[in-house]
C-alpha cells in the first residue's frame, strides 16, 4: 500500500508540473509596432494593447515605439512584430511592391481594419490666386519630404487633375518648413497629410492666413477609383482660422495590420475584443472616438486576415 501511495504522489506531482507548463505556454506574447513616442500611433497603439491585455485571457501585447509605417510593415513581414499601426496607402505600396516599395513586395501582411482618417490637406497662400489643384501649373508647391507618403499623395492627387511634378516648381519640405514657406512668400502652396487640425497649418492660419483647396467632383472619383486606399472626407469649416466653409478632401486611414501567418481564431478574438470595447478606446485616446466597425471596412486595399473577416461578416459586413 505504501508503494502505491508513493507512486500516486509522484503521478500527481507530475500532473501538476505538466498543468503548470501548459498554463505558462498558453500565455500569448505579441508585439504591436506603432510609431515615435511623440506621435499619435504610439499612445493609440498602447490603448489597443491595453484592451487586448485586459479582455483576453493569457494575452500580453506590448506596444513598441518604431519609425512608423514603412518600418512596421517590414517588421511584420519578417515576423518580428505580429501587429502594427500603419497608413493604408503605405501598406498598399508594400503589399503590391510599388512606389516606395518598388522591387520589395511584402506579402506577409494583412488587414484587421482601418482606424481613423489622416486627411490630405492642401493649403495655399491667400495671394496665390489658386482655387483648384488644376491651378498648380507653374506654382511653387511643397509636396512633403522626398520619398514620403505625402509625396505620393501629392503625385496621385495632381494626377487626378492631369498634372505631374514636372508641371510645378516642386519643393520637398517638412510640414513646418512648408507652412513657413507660405508665410514668408517662398511657396504658393503645400500638401500635408495628417490628422485635422494640423499644428503647422494652425500656426500659418493665425499668422499669414491660408486657403484650403478642395479635392472633389470627377477628380476625386477618378483618384478613389484608381487608388482604393483613399476615402472621401470633409474638413469642417472653422478648423483653421479664416476657413469658414467645409472643404471636400481625400483621406488615407491609419490601419491595424497583422502578420498573415497568425492563426484565424486568435485574430478573430482580438478583432472582436477591440470592436466590442470601442468605448474604452475612445476614453483612452481621442482618435478612438473616430473608430467604428462600419468605417473599419472602408479604405481597405490589402486583403483582410481570415480572423478579421470572420468577425466583420458575423456582425453583418460583407468583406472580402
Amino acid at each position: 500500500m505504501k508503494k502505491i501511495v508513493t507512486l500516486s504522489a509522484v503521478l500527481l506531482a507530475a500532473l501538476m508540473v505538466f498543468s503548470g507548463c501548459s498554463k505558462a505556454s498558453a500565455k500569448k506574447d505579441y508585439i504591436l509596432a506603432t510609431g515615435g513616442t511623440s506621435g499619435t500611433y504610439y499612445p493609440f497603439g498602447g490603448a489597443i494593447a491595453n484592451i487586448w491585455n485586459t479582455k483576453i485571457d493569457g494575452m500580453n501585447v506590448t506596444a513598441q515605439a518604431t519609425g512608423a509605417s514603412a518600418e512596421n510593415l517590414r517588421l511584420i513581414n519578417k515576423g518580428e512584430a505580429e501587429f502594427a499601426t500603419v497608413q493604408n496607402d503605405v501598406m498598399d505600396y508594400a503589399f503590391h511592391g510599388t512606389d516606395m516599395f518598388k522591387g520589395e513586395k511584402l506579402e506577409n501582411v494583412m488587414t484587421v481594419g482601418t482606424m481613423y482618417p489622416e486627411v490630405v490637406q492642401i493649403a495655399v497662400s491667400e495671394k496665390s490666386g489658386i482655387k483648384s489643384v488644376a491651378d498648380f501649373k507653374g506654382k511653387r508647391i511643397s509636396v512633403g519630404d522626398a520619398g514620403s507618403g505625402v509625396e505620393f499623395n501629392a503625385k496621385q492627387i495632381m494626377e487626378g487633375y492631369g498634372l505631374t511634378f514636372d508641371d510645378i516648381k516642386k519643393s520637398n519640405l517638412s510640414f513646418k518648413e512648408s507652412a513657413e514657406g507660405i508665410q514668408n512668400g517662398t511657396l504658393d502652396g503645400c500638401f500635408i497629410t495628417a490628422g485635422v487640425p494640423n499644428s503647422a497649418l494652425q500656426e500659418l492660419a493665425f499668422t499669414a492666413g491660408l486657403v484650403l483647396i478642395p479635392v472633389d467632383g470627377e477628380a476625386a472619383d477618378k483618384i478613389c477609383a484608381k487608388y482604393g486606399f483613399y476615402t472621401k472626407t470633409t474638413i469642417p469649416g472653422g478648423t483653421y482660422k479664416g476657413t469658414d466653409k467645409d472643404t471636400s478632401a481625400l483621406a488615407i486611414k491609419a490601419t491595424l495590420a497583422v502578420n498573415a501567418k497568425l492563426d484565424e481564431e486568435t485574430v478573430y478574438q482580438m478583432t472582436k475584443a477591440l470592436f466590442e470595447n470601442l468605448d474604452e478606446l475612445a476614453a483612452a485616446h481621442a482618435k478612438g472616438k473616430e473608430v467604428t466597425a462600419a468605417k473599419a471596412v472602408t479604405g481597405v486595399s490589402v486583403p483582410f486576415h481570415p480572423g478579421a473577416k470572420k468577425y466583420f461578416k458575423e456582425i453583418g459586413f460583407d468583406v472580402e
